[in-house]
């Protein structure tokens, strides 16, 4: 298992940009399927970007467009960079990590799938 550590939110106006960061530590030695959630306060923990091993990603109707999911395995560091940013994409922002299994290819924004969390980075948008 590895710890996750996010950072990089923000509050920012409308249009903005943010590039997230979530550095990896702890079994760095195994390879691991990635991804970006975020959650609203009162709304369910949404999965936005994921990436696998390979460098290939999927994303959510929430993160098409204008969220672009990377990663840098020699820094263990995933990256989630935002643009033209909306208020309705206020929300505390995690990263996950489960080393790959068949399910996340077929279910890659299926939650309870990933064993390792951050704690969570705060990105406020305001009109």
């Amino acid at each position: 298992q590895v710890q996750l550590m996010e950072a990089g939110g923000d509050s920012v106006q409308a249009g903005g940009s943010l590039r997230l960061s979530c550095v990896v530590s702890g079994d760095t030695s195994s390879s691991y399927y990635m991804a970006w959630f975020r959650q609203a306060p009162g709304k369910e923990r949404d999965g936005i970007a994921a990436i696998r091993t390979n460098g290939k990603t999927t994303y959510a109707r929430a993160g098409r467009d204008r969220f672009t999911i990377s990663r840098d395995d020699a820094m263990n560091t995933l990256y989630l960079k935002m643009s033209d940013l909306k208020p309705e994409d206020t929300a505390k922002y995690y990263c996950a990590a489960q080393p790959p299994e068949q399910r996340l290819e077929h279910f890659p924004f299926m939650a309870g799938a990933y064993n390792s969390w951050g704690q969570g980075t705060q990105v406020t948008v305001s009109s």
